[in-house]
């Protein structure tokens, strides 16, 4: 058997993007695909692995609800990011062709983001609870009529045919993924940009939430995501969710959580981890593009 601390737990089957990106992040480590996001959560706290790879939010499809939900209700801390580009590849049973097609299987939100490619080829999109089993099950049916949308690992792994690479719509199409541990970690703030991320509640009364995160403005803390969610269904209170870059123990960041503690309530850090490289390419292409 595994030894459990060597061991990383994702949601999907074998060849969804999140199996990817931990094939990426953590090339040395064995993987423990799960069928929900409650298993990946539950393998962890349970230790039959050491850490979950979640993906929270998507450039082009926004955030992955089901996670944020659930984080809150979990003993994990978040110890890490990954982000990973998602490069859609169309396969095809071995020896079909482009014109052999007649309809492709996917996750709905990979479908939603070919739909050029689908549009041109005149197929039928068919839904599928991911992409990696939308692969295995074309894989098993066998017909030329039929092809999937899904990763080159997921193409590997079932023994499918590439018959077009990287048809996507967007060119910046990435998942943004929180690595999730049982014992959080507290990294060194010299070793470059540190996120803080951390769930709080407002009532649902004027000003709440400015004067919630006022501090953060009135000490340069930047922002850069923030999330809302209703409360068991009721309209008279809200939690956040957000990540803000600086570590807890910068001045700058004591002075911005004492405020947000102050005018929240039930203030809880998620994790301080380490920013990946990505969000400075990211910044510097925004920049370029003039968005920044």
């Amino acid at each position: 058997m595994a030894n459990s601390d060597n061991i990383i737990a994702f949601q999907g089957n074998p060849g969804a993007y999140s199996h990817l990106a931990c094939r990426h992040a953590f090339a040395d480590r064995d993987v423990l695909p799960c069928e929900s996001f409650e298993d990946v959560f539950a393998a962890v706290e349970l230790g039959e692995a050491s850490l979950a790879m979640m993906p929270v939010e998507n450039s082009v499809a926004g955030r992955v609800g089901d996670v944020h939900h659930l984080m809150p209700h979990s003993t994990l801390h978040i110890v890490g990011e990954h982000f990973q580009r998602v490069e859609h590849q169309l396969l095809g049973v071995p020896g079909a062709g482009l014109d052999d097609l007649e309809a492709v299987h996917s996750h709905v939100m990979a479908l939603g983001q070919c739909r050029n490619l689908i549009r041109e080829l005149g197929v039928k999109p068919m839904n599928h609870a991911d992409t990696a089993g939308a692969a295995r099950d074309v894989a098993a049916r066998g017909d030329k009529a039929h092809g999937a949308i899904a990763s080159s690992l997921a193409g590997e792994i079932y023994g499918l045919e590439t018959l077009k690479t990287n048809i996507e719509d967007a060119e910046h199409n990435h998942t943004r993924f929180l690595l999730l541990a049982r014992d959080a970690v507290d990294p060194n703030p010299e070793d470059g940009t540190i996120v803080t991320s951390i769930l709080f509640r407002v009532r649902s009364v004027p000003a709440a939430l400015y004067k919630a995160l006022g501090g953060f403005a009135t000490n340069g803390v930047n922002l850069t995501r923030l999330e809302s969610y209703m409360i068991g269904g009721a309209f008279v209170a809200a939690q956040f969710y957000l990540d803000a870059e600086g570590h807890p123990d910068d001045r700058p960041m004591q002075l911005a959580l004492e405020e947000l503690r102050f005018f929240a309530r039930e203030v809880r850090v998620l994790g301080v981890y380490n920013a990946h490289p990505y969000r400075k390419e990211s910044e510097r292409l925004a920049a370029m593009n003039g968005d920044l």
